[in-house]
């Protein structure tokens, strides 16, 4: 049965459809993904069984580097200390994820200050 509910309901869906596939288009072309309205980093560093995984990695100026805590049952808090650029995480929960961005160039550690032998190396061009 045709009505004009039914046609703007397919409409809607269809604008839906078009809108989502040029932002990931668009996004994907930028090296960023935008999903829902939320914004996944291109570069992702898993915590897993206290040691970061990769652990090192380079970047350019700007990146964005998101950590995600992949231990069921551990905090972790990720940090970095340098004259140049510092953050810190604060206790990240298990399943957590901490975008981090590297806005100055340089070689950065970053750790984690409850399992102190967990350690990233970030380059930074």
């Amino acid at each position: 049965m045709f009505s004009f509910e039914t046609v703007s309901n397919h409409r809607s869906s269809y604008v839906l459809a078009a809108t989502t596939l040029a932002s990931l288009v668009l996004g994907m072309g930028s090296g960023v993904v935008v999903v829902g309205g939320l914004q996944a980093a291109g570069t992702i560093v898993s915590q897993k069984g206290r040691t970061f995984l990769p652990d090192t990695l380079t970047l350019t100026k700007g990146e964005v580097v998101t950590i995600v805590n992949d231990d069921s049952d551990l905090l972790h808090h990720a940090y970095v200390d340098s004259p140049n650029f510092s953050f810190d995480s604060g206790d990240q929960e298990p399943g957590s994820r901490t975008p981090i961005t590297f806005s100055e160039k340089g070689v950065f550690q970053v750790l984690c200050g409850i399992h102190p032998k967990m350690k990233l190396v970030v380059r930074v061009n």
